[in-house]
């Protein structure tokens, strides 16, 4: 891959041949998951998430003095730890989802969308949005796709993907034509994975009193200043209980991962369980719509720390029930989204041929022009 020339601050593909066959991409983004469950890990992957402007709104300057003289001192250890509680002998349970959900995503294109290159990059960590976007720009990538893995949109997660992408192009020389998806809470073909989730645990488990949908919170600042997320986690709470047939009392909307003291969206939802077993509720099913793929957040903060916190206040079962992952509803759901936003490039007249007869045709034109490859 090509960088810039000390006399251009553009780069450009080192790999182009004017015989090289464009390809459409979709890169899929998910949050990202340190490299391993040990404390030197894990502070620089909060080194690198936490120093987002987008992730913790405050004052630059003080929020690095905290970041770097506090928070990166301590709380690696304990957060290790955690990790350390879902680890698999694989690697980050997060990371092998994703890899599963972009290896079953490029076999369903196969079949309705010949040549669509399908990758996967992590806003924190690697495979890094830089390095994935030049690698495809080193294959020949003339279109490309943005879907973050996050179905609700927030500054916090969605425009921080934007921003990196945005970020990198604004060096390069030749741009790809660039489309993003912004949200997907309220696509159907996604409200019914998830149903279809809760339904398949709930035949196998049983049905609780009632059902909790946890989605990840952000600061109740960022609702006041404009951010939709809050709304977004209502409508597909909205739609998934319509799709499951759900009374209003028979489900509760709740908001998890608090950080730091400030006032989060409520109602939070350990002190919610704990709340429920008070009330007597001495089953509660819990499922987090916001989350495509089980993590640190699902696995550790639900199924283990929530678990406890009810069961401690009284409650008598609890169940957790799992993100649709690499479910092929929910891998139909994206190849769905993925056909609807990019359906005119897959048109006669925006498919380049490619036949190695058209592709030498294309090299023997560009040199008598003059070109080299």
């Amino acid at each position: 891959m090509s960088e810039a020339s000390p006399s251009s601050r553009y780069s450009a593909s080192a790999s182009f041949r004017h015989n090289q066959t464009p390809i459409n991409a979709v890169l899929l983004v998910q949050l990202g998951t340190p490299e391993a469950a040990e404390p030197a890990a894990v502070r620089r992957y909060l080194a690198q998430f936490l120093a987002d402007p987008r992730v913790v709104e405050i004052p630059r300057l003080l929020w690095m003095m905290i970041l770097h003289g506090i928070i990166l001192r301590f709380r690696p250890a304990a957060s290790a730890k955690k990790y350390a509680s879902i680890w698999t002998a694989q690697g980050s349970p997060l990371a092998l989802h994703t890899v599963a959900q972009a290896d079953a995503l490029a076999q369903r294109m196969k079949a309705t969308y010949p040549g669509l290159s399908v990758r996967y990059a992590m806003r924190y960590g690697e495979p890094s949005i830089v390095r994935v976007m030049r690698e495809l720009r080193d294959a020949g990538m003339q279109r490309l796709l943005v879907l973050p893995l996050y179905p609700q949109y927030a500054a916090s997660t969605t425009a921080t993907v934007w921003d990196e992408v945005f970020t990198e192009l604004k060096r390069w020389r030749n741009m790809p034509e660039l489309r993003m998806v912004r949200s997907f809470h309220r696509d159907q073909a996604y409200i019914e994975s998830l149903a279809a989730r809760i339904r398949e645990h709930w035949a196998v488990k049983g049905r609780g009193e009632k059902l909790v949908f946890s989605f990840h919170g952000v600061p109740k600042r960022s609702l006041m200043l404009g951010d939709p997320y809050h709304c977004e986690c209502h409508v597909t709470a909205r739609l998934l209980a319509q799709a499951l047939g759900l009374s209003a009392d028979a489900y509760q909307v709740t908001f998890q991962s608090r950080f730091g003291r400030a006032e989060w969206l409520q109602p939070y939802t350990e002190p919610s369980l704990i709340d429920l077993a008070g009330q007597g509720i001495k089953r509660v099913d819990v499922f987090c719509p916001g989350f495509v793929s089980d993590c640190l957040e699902t696995l550790e903060e639900i199924a283990q720390e929530a678990r406890h916190a009810f069961l401690e206040a009284g409650g008598e079962h609890f169940e957790y029930i799992s993100c649709v992952n690499n479910r092929a509803d929910f891998i139909e759901a994206l190849a769905g989204r993925i056909h609807r936003s990019t359906s005119d490039w897959q048109t006669p007249e925006a498919i380049e041929p490619s036949s190695t007869q058209a592709a030498e045709e294309r090299l023997k034109r560009a040199r008598a022009l003059g070109a080299d490859r």
